[in-house]
Order: structure tokens, then sequence, then C-alpha cells
């Protein structure tokens, strides 16, 4: 359907693409990942005749419609939300416009098609009709629209429900090809398990750009990566690219190792009898060799990553905060009525519930940027709370500079500790001097976690902080994040970034909090959610009323004395205690299993390396070909292990 034959791209002396190739067949699923910078949206404009390569040909099939959604900033006139739904052609709108202006002026009853301009009626008909508008509805209604927004002129609301609305005219559309650049970052999570399953009956191909791993793997059927300046493709969703492109760099690795040692064998040669008039001829014959060899390149990885820690905080009391008696609403809508919360000291707390529960608002509150029409917030002894803002303008000073808003901190800082931290977090150079404002949406999310930074908390409360980073700077941040030593808060609708850090999940529901001292397999396992993006966004009714039918056990067992006596107290507590150490003992063998399995494997592993390295493997036919069967082998079987010894590990944590 779409063919990219040697195309090559740069500007300057930055080269993006040199002599790159893809193929796009009709209902491909294709992710295209790859660092910041790498060309990703680049190779979209390409595509949409925006930006002319360098070099190379682009062919596709007669009459393919492509449609494309940019990452941010889509242009909005003066059309209502449904208009701009429906807005497959300029023509349409109009003939729209003019139909509904006839309709409001005559009764229901008195509409027929004759007294109407036929060819306006007849048009309108011809490009689709009220069809199109009850299909453009029904897609609105799947982005979390409600039906009175529909004839709200677009322009009223924010930018993200604007890109909702230029979605919902694509998917209206319904172009053979769909170029999609991040389209979850403006998605509450209902929306985005909507939006995921409708792509996958998509009639048409699919190229999208995205950091949500967990969308990758649902959706495609194939990555391709820009590396080297090439467009890798791999089978498979993003866990099957991850571990293919493993034992690919591996096996590019021994290959280049060996051609190295080839050559520098040849050079010895050329070198000790080049001046030798009998062996000048051979060693002439020697340098043409190495020139006809196709050079291996050596594996390289991204150039540019995310590197840095939290400086460890001041440590806090047990206590971190308490929340009593909260009551607030927004006008008529009561979110809270009598709600409590508390954290304690190294606490790693995921809020999860469906959209609305007020998850937002619940950590609002707790950051003291929302103050609550009732109720008491306390923090504990020695606390300092940070909020880190899922709109990240709501954070920054878009008239300053980058290095201007790093230094707007109560410490007190030299320009050189500044411009470190600016250097780790990628703004180097000129970068430093960018406005605000001209930013991407990754790089205002790094620009608030350097703000962070430079003013730790010990308590950290983040609003879906993985939003724009790509897929190697959410690594970064669940890393440093890993080692803070302070207490976490964090929405998220990342199930990897979630199950990297999450401790304890609590879930937020009309109103109500439900606590599961876990991890988010625990969580997952008490509420038997159907998967692990619905568990963040379900309505949790039976682990809700599971919890709260508990609590009630509880606090009628309080109030009327449930244990007969203090004895048979003790007995129960002794025997409660030997149980959940049973229980221990066996996930402790369970986790020992499996970590001694995995550094089998990767001993073996090792092994196979080293022997792809040595000279005489590729003398004998076909050892190399299977030591990478092997390597395959074990690379597919380390790639089960992982998350398995993870969700152990994590239940064990629980345990503990």
């Amino acid at each position: 359907m779409l063919t990219l034959s040697g195309i090559s791209k740069a500007y300057g002396e930055r080269v993006l693409f040199a002599d790159a190739t893809l193929q796009v067949n009709r209902q491909d699923r294709i992710g295209l990942v790859g660092p910041n910078g790498a060309g990703k949206t680049t190779l979209f404009s390409i595509i949409l005749g925006e930006e002319p390569a360098d070099m190379g040909t682009i062919t596709s099939e007669r009459g393919v419609s492509i449609g494309y959604l940019p990452q941010e900033n889509a242009p909005v006139a003066d059309e209502t939300v449904i208009e701009l739904a429906t807005a497959i052609t300029p023509e349409y709108t109009k003939l729209r416009r003019i139909l509904k202006a006839w309709e409001a002026d005559h009764p229901i009853e008195a509409v027929h098609a004759e007294e109407v301009h036929d060819d306006v009626h007849d048009r309108f008909n011809e490009l689709g009709g009220y069809r199109l508008e009850a299909k453009a509805s029904q897609i609105l209604a799947g982005l979390s629209f409600r039906n009175q927004d529909f004839e709200r002129p677009a322009r009223e609301m924010s930018g993200g429900w604007v890109m909702r609305a230029h979605l919902a005219r694509l998917l209206t559309h319904e172009p053979d090809l769909l170029l999609l650049d991040e389209p979850t970052n403006h998605l509450d999570l209902e929306a985005l398990l909507w939006f995921q399953g409708y792509l996958k009956g998509y009639p048409g191909a699919i190229l999208v750009i995205s950091h949500d791993r967990e969308f990758l793997n649902q959706l495609v059927g194939s990555i391709v990566e820009i590396r080297q300046s090439k467009l890798i493709r791999y089978r498979g969703g993003y866990d099957e690219y991850l571990e293919q492109r493993e034992a690919y760099e591996l096996q590019q690795l021994a290959l280049y190792k060996n051609q190295e040692r080839e050559i520098g064998r040849l050079m010895e040669f050329v070198n000790r009898f080049r001046a030798k008039n009998t062996k000048a001829a051979q060693a002439q014959s020697k340098l043409k060799q190495i020139e006809r060899m196709e050079k291996v390149e050596a594996p390289e990885g991204d150039d540019r990553k995310l590197e840095f820690r939290f400086p460890q905080p001041q440590r806090s009391g047990i206590k971190v905060i308490k929340l009593e008696n909260i009551h607030h609403a927004y006008g008529e809508k009561v979110v809270y009525q009598g709600m409590g919360f508390q954290a304690e000291r190294g606490q790693r707390v995921v809020l999860v519930g469906p959209n609305g529960a007020g998850k937002s608002t619940l950590l609002k509150i707790l950051a003291g940027v929302l103050t609550p029409q009732e109720g008491e917030r306390t923090l504990g002894h020695n606390v300092k709370a940070g909020y880190y803002s899922q709109y990240r303008v709501d954070m920054l000073h878009l008239d300053r500079t980058v290095l201007e808003e790093a230094f707007d901190t109560p410490q007190r800082l030299t320009e050189q500790s500044v411009r470190t931290l600016l250097g780790c977090f990628l703004f180097s150079g000129d970068d430093v001097f960018k406005k605000v404002e001209v930013l991407s949406g990754g790089e205002k999310s790094r620009l608030a976690l350097v703000k962070l930074l430079l003013d730790p908390p010990n308590l950290l409360l983040m609003d879906e902080p993985t939003t724009h980073l790509d897929l190697s700077s959410v690594d970064a941040l669940a890393y440093a994040l890993d080692q803070f030593q302070g207490t976490l808060i964090f929405i998220s609708h990342d199930v990897y970034f979630i199950r990297a850090l999450a401790n304890h999940v609590v879930h937020v529901n009309a109103g109500r909090l439900t606590h599961y001292p876990g991890g988010y397999q625990y969580y997952l396992d008490k509420t038997k959610a159907e998967s692990e993006r619905a568990g963040l966004t379900a309505a949790g009714r039976d682990g809700a009323n599971r919890g709260s039918s508990e609590n009630k056990k509880g606090r009628g067992s309080e109030e009327s004395g449930a244990v007969s006596s203090k004895k048979d107290q003790k007995r129960l507590e002794a025997e409660h205690r030997q149980a959940r150490s049973r229980v221990r003992k066996a996930q402790q063998q369970i986790v020992h299993r499996l970590e001694k399995e995995i550094q089998q494997l990767e001993a073996r592993q090792t092994e196979l390396v080293a022997e792809l390295e040595k000279q005489e493997t590729y003398e004998q036919p076909g050892r190399a070909q299977q030591i990478n069967r092997d390597l395959m082998d074990v690379q597919h079987r380390l790639t089960e292990l992982n998350p398995e010894w993870e969700q152990e590990a994590t239940r064990l944590a629980a345990l503990e």
C-alpha cells in the first residue's frame, strides 16, 4: 500500500535517515519507536509530503488516503465539536450548516427532501449524510465526550479535548492509513481502553508513535525502530521487540568483534610485509580484501538518555500525611464526604479508579494546592511535599527561559550546578536559553522534574508523571524513583511504571477509598480485574464491596468485643503469625527457585556470546547458526522468567 525506498534525510551534519526503507501493507499495525530526536515525527512529515526527503522515493497505491494526528496543537476554527468530528471535507461542514439552519426555521413534520434544495440534500447524503454524524457521535462518546458537548464551540475546550475531537474526525473518516503521533497522551484511562479496542477492529493500516508499552503490546503486530539512521523492523509487540533487539545486538557485537580481529590479522600481515618485494603483491591483495569486506557496524546505544538520581531527602517521621473528615464538592457534584487518608514513610502508593472518581482531586488536597471545603490536612514531622502536576504548564512560567525557570527555587545554587543538572535532563548548550513556551511536551516534563530535583521533597506527589516521556526516559524515571527513600503517592495509567514502583494500591470510587496493602498484582488478584489496564479504571465493586464489608465486620467486632477473651485473642494472633510465616517461606522458595534458574540462563547466555566471538566458531559449518538459535531460546526463556520473578518477588515483599 505504501513503500519508502532509499530514504535519506539530514539537517546539516545530523543524519536522521540514510537509505531507509519501509513497507506498509493494508491492515498493518506498526509501532514506530526510537529516542527523542531520532526522527519519528520527521518520518511522518516525509510520508505526508510536508517535508522532502534528500534522496529516495515514496510510492503508494492509487487513491490511498492518509489521516494524520499530530502530537499536539492541532488547528481549530469556529466549528462545534460535532462539526469538527464530521469535518471530512469543508463541503460536508458547509452543507450540514445549511441543512441545520433550514431545519431550525421549520417544524420537524414539514421537513421533506423536496422542500429543501435538492442539490444540497442529495450532495449531503452522497458525503455520508446523518449516518456520518451518528457514527461521529458514537466515537465522541467513546472518547468520553458528553452529549451536551457536541454542539459546543471546539475552541472553548482545552487543548486535550480539541485533540480528542480531531482523533474522532480521523476515526469517522476512516482513511486507509492512520498516522498517529502519541495519540494516548490526551486520553483518560476509560477513553484509552475504548480507543485501544476500537483500533483493533479498524479496517485500515496504522502507523503509530507511542511511548505506552502496554498500548503497543495490545495493538501492534510489528515494531519499527529508528536506529543508526535505518528503519529496523521486528515482529510482535513491544516486549517481543525488546527481546529480539537484545539478541540482535549480541549477534552484531560478536560479528563486529570477529571482523575487527580479522581486519587486524590482515593489517598485521600488510604492515610486516608491504616493504618486502617478495611479499608486496600479497600485502596489496590483503588490503584489497579488507576494502571488499562489507563492514559490520558496531551496535550503538541511544545517543542521548535521561540519567539521574533523586537526591535523598531529609528523613521524615513515620506518619507522613493525614487527611481527616474531608468534604469537597464542585458545585452540586460531591466528590468526598467525610473521607480520611493516611500515608507512612517509605510507602509508594498508586491511586486507581474510574475516570472522574476524584483521584486528581485527592492528590491536589494531599499536595496542599487545593483546600478542601471541610476537614483537616496534617503533615507529619519534618515532612516537605512536592507536587508534579499532570498539566506541566501549571508548574512552569512560559515566558521564561529554561535556565531562568530552573533557577526559580528556594535553594541557593550556582549556575554551574543548575546547568549540570539540566544537562542530565538533555538540556545542553544553547538549549538552556530556549523559552519554555516553545518546548515540546517531553521537554516540559523533563524541566518540571529538574525543578523537583533542585528542591527535593520527602513526600512526592505525582499526577501522570510518564506523559510525554519517551520509553527510555520512563525507564530512567522508574529507576530513580525506585532509589528514592521518601514517600511517593502517584497516579498513572502506565502499567509498567506502576508495577515497577507501587507497594500499596488505593482504589478511589464514588468518594470511597479502598486500600490494598500490596503491589499491583496483589490488587489485580483481589479485584479479579479482566486485564492489567482495566484494573486501573475498574469501578471495583467486588473489591470495594469486599473491603467495605470487611471494614464493617471489623468495626462490629471492635464494638461488640468479638474475641471472647484476651487468651483467645493471643491464640488467634499466634496462629495468624504462624500461617503468615508458612506462606512467606513457601513464597521465598518460589522466588529462590526462579532466581536460580535465571542465574543459570544468564551464565549460559554469557557462554554462548563468548563462543560467538571466537573465530573458530565460524570455521565450523552451521555452528554459528546453531549458537544463535540457542541464544534466542535462552533470551526467550529469560523474557518469560523475569516478569514471573518480578511478580513473585512483589508478593514476597508484600508478605514481608
